[in-house]
């Protein structure tokens, strides 16, 4: 049975990896801060056999070896680790102060390199770890600021360990979601300039849900994605490949 660390676990892109992962067969260890979260997670997977959480703060000190101790004991294992925990609402550079900027970084950055670090030691060849990025890692965007240095930080990351641990038959990889469906999101659907933005300018004009996000985390621990590692794969339904404008746009006077 192969295990799988995911954290930000209990809800979004995070619940749903853990759904499917757990439908391939196998364990979870979910993380995340919300003990309430967490719960759901159990409850939704309703197998106690092959699922584990542990509450805790993914930027404190000794959180990346509670975390692996954790998944050790509870399943004796580690071959899979998704890095998804995360926030939003940045703000541009001009208005991001030093603890904004800080915060971003430790959440998306410094905690994901220090739980990576953690975890190699114990993986093996067949293994894989998947950070969850973001468009704003692949083009510009306005209001990107410490989000997007984040990001851009951990897609480089990546890329390193996908030389460094690749010879060892361990791949590392990105998932890069565009603007995903989902809850908050729908609340902001009937916002014309949202709209706009996401999807009048989407050449597949909608957005990516958790499922499909998640399915393609789920790919990359697969067999079936045995070759691919040290990729960004961009689940935006075309948004940053594209200068798509949809004729509703065109049409504006």
């Amino acid at each position: 049975m192969k295990v799988a660390i995911i954290t930000g676990a209990g809800s979004g892109i995070g619940l749903a990896t853990a759904k499917q992962m757990h439908e391939m067969g196998m364990a979870i260890v979910g993380v995340g801060r919300s003990q309430n979260k967490l719960d759901t997670l159990v409850s939704e997977l309703d197998n106690s056999d092959r699922v584990a959480t542990l509450s805790v703060d993914i930027t404190a000190a000794d959180a990346p070896q509670k975390i692996v101790d954790f998944a050790l004991e509870r399943f004796g294992e580690i071959n899979f680790l998704v890095n998804n925990a995360g926030i939003g609402a940045p703000k541009p550079l001009h208005e991001t102060d030093d603890e904004t900027l800080d915060y971003f970084l430790d959440i998306m950055l410094r905690a994901p390199f220090r739980l990576c670090r953690e975890v190699i030691g114990h993986m093996k060849d067949g293994d894989a770890i998947v950070n969850i990025t973001s468009t704003y890692a692949v083009i510009g965007g306005r209001r990107g600021g410490a989000y997007s240095a984040a990001k851009g930080g951990l897609a480089s990351l990546t890329e390193h360990m996908a030389c460094e641990y690749g010879p060892l038959g361990i791949r590392s990889n990105c998932v890069a979601p565009g603007v995903t469906m989902t809850d908050m999101v729908k609340e902001r659907m009937n916002d014309k300039a949202f709209r706009r933005t996401n999807i009048e300018t989407t050449p597949f004009p909608r957005l990516g849900t958790v499922e499909e996000v998640a399915g393609t985390i789920a790919f990359l621990c697969s067999p079936a994605a045995g070759a691919i590692n040290g990729q960004q794969v961009v689940v935006d339904c075309g948004w940053t490949s594209t200068k798509y404008l949809s004729q509703s746009v065109l049409d504006l006077d």
